[in-house]
């Protein structure tokens, strides 16, 4: 019987982010990517090469998946980034691992300056064309008088992303502050107030 390599490549990234999610690139352990997934071991390497590449390959896959499901789109009435960061929240509502993804890449891969070296960065040279259109966008929102255009259009979408991800981020956070009153769709409703508060152009 062949092989069927794509559905073993597929076992391995789901395990892997499990995996990942969990322990972080340096806490994660191939063989137990292995045994979630139900492979040998040896088809990590082959197919990923190393950890490092294993977890780049896995935030790629699940970067993807998010571009794809929430894009920053428009409407008649203009860019609505309230609307945008509420799609985000409920998309790391649907799956909190993402969140916990991209905070073991900051941890493990940034620096305290805040600058990444191009090849440390999963799927580096498609995420900055991706976020590159989507500071375009913002930008042009800005000039149309759509958006606030006190800070500038990549500082902005930094604020509105920030935004959404710390809640899911710091929830140590929100139990403090709320006090154990946090709810999903009072969260998302505040969200989505805030930003478009953050991006009302100012009359």
């Amino acid at each position: 019987m062949a092989w069927d390599t794509a559905r073993t490549q597929q076992l391995l990234l789901d395990a892997a982010v499990e995996e990942f999610a969990e322990s972080g690139p340096d806490g994660a352990r191939i063989a137990r990517v292995a045994t979630r997934a139900g492979v040998n071991k040896e088809r990590i390497y082959q197919y990923f090469g190393n950890k490092e590449q294993l977890f780049s390959a896995v935030l790629a896959s699940e970067l993807g998946k998010l571009a794809e499901a929430v894009p920053l789109g428009g409407s008649e009435q203009g860019l609505d980034l309230g609307d945008y960061a509420g799609r985000v929240f409920d998309y790391h509502s649907a799956n909190p691992h993402f969140s916990r993804l991209l905070a073991w890449e900051g941890l493990q891969r940034g620096t305290v300056s805040g600058e990444l070296a191009a090849g440390e960065l999963a799927a580096g040279p498609e995420r900055t064309a991706h976020y590159g259109e989507k500071v375009a966008a913002v930008a042009a929102a800005q000039q149309a008088g759509e958006l606030a255009d006190e800070v500038d259009p990549g500082r902005l979408m930094f604020a509105v992303i920030g935004l959404v991800n710390a809640w899911f981020t710091l929830p140590q956070m929100v139990r403090l502050l709320l006090s154990g009153t946090t709810d999903p769709a009072t969260d998302r409703e505040a969200v989505v107030t805030l930003v478009r508060r953050l991006t009302k152009p100012v009359t």
